[in-house]
């Protein structure tokens, strides 16, 4: 097995503060940047696995870079570099405390809601006599709360005008620049044979104008579906082929865990974190259509510590 990203504790310079995520590692420095560190980490049910997955942050650093890239001319963004293969280096922003939830189909969790006889989530309605992974006639948007900890919660755009979350303007043009995201990943994914099925994108404030943060369109963050087959599996009411870490959450599942209190986190054997960095692989290939390049790993502290050092010091 390849060595693995499961903690940083780099020291850069000019860092005044430090953010571990649940995947990501996210240190701040003195001139307004961010060092953001994907970890080979993975979460499911709001819980991190105790083994890392050797080349996910690679993975996930890679792809959202290469969409980040891809819609800046849609909504400014974050990323200015990415000198390390896990990490990128961008401003620093005020987050919106709003996650902005897309979805193209009826699955995940608004299947779930839907199966419960619910036909309004986050105030908005859901037709009648839809099946799970139905297309929707109009992708909806489902925002949810930004938990510090713990799980998000839905909310509507009632209430996040209501309550001050943002100005009724400002939130105006984040469901704008979700639409157009969304429009342009779906079209990215059908040049891969894929269907964005949906995703969630994270908006900060920076000296005032809204710009697009954390990552985009990445297999943690979205769901897609192989799009050959899809008619046929859905009139048959089949389960869709799918690229996401939905994978794991069933593995979880099969060894008696989803997150409940009293259950405790199975150890992945070495066998399935090597299945797993398989699959982030195939996620990789198939949504970029590029062949995946894997980074040295005998030292990866030592690797990232030094790329960084190298990058801030010519851009200092």
């Amino acid at each position: 097995m390849s060595n693995a990203i499961i903690e940083s504790t780099f020291k850069f310079k000019g860092q005044i503060d430090e953010y571990n995520g649940k995947v990501r590692d996210v240190y701040t420095l003195d001139n307004g940047l961010l060092v953001m560190v994907a970890s080979d980490r993975i979460s499911a049910f709001d819980h991190v696995l105790p083994k890392g997955i050797p080349f996910k942050g690679q993975v996930l650093n890679q792809v959202a870079t290469m969409f980040l890239d891809a819609t800046k001319d849609i909504v400014p963004n974050w990323l200015i570099a990415t000198p390390d293969p896990s990490v990128a280096i961008g401003h620093a922003c005020e987050p919106i405390r709003v996650e902005m939830v897309i979805r193209g189909y009826m699955s995940g969790h608004a299947a779930r809601e839907y199966k419960a006889g619910k036909r309004i989530l986050c105030g908005v309605p859901m037709p009648e006599g839809m099946k799970e992974n139905d297309k929707f006639p109009v992708p909806i948007i489902t925002p949810a709360t930004k938990a510090e900890e713990g799980h998000d919660e839905d909310i509507s755009r009632g209430e996040i005008i209501a309550q001050g979350i943002v100005p009724e303007d400002v939130y105006v043009q984040l469901e704008d620049y979700t639409r157009q995201l969304f429009q342009r990943g779906t079209e990215m994914a059908a040049k891969q044979g894929l269907i964005l099925v949906d995703t969630k994108y994270e908006f900060g404030i920076r000296n005032g104008e809204v710009m697009l943060i954390d990552e985009i369109h990445t297999p943690d963050s979205s769901r897609y579906f192989y799009a050959e087959g899809y008619e046929g599996r859905q009139a048959k009411g089949e389960a869709q082929k799918q690229l996401s870490k939905e994978f794991v959450r069933q593995w979880l599942i099969q060894n008696d865990f989803q997150g409940l209190e009293g259950q405790t986190m199975p150890v992945m054997p070495d066998d399935f974190v090597q299945v797993v960095t398989d699959r982030y692989v195939e996620l990789y290939e198939k949504i970029t259509g590029k062949d995946f390049e894997k980074s040295d790993t005998s030292n990866i502290q030592e690797r990232i510590q030094s790329n960084v050092d190298e990058y801030l010091a010519k851009n200092a």
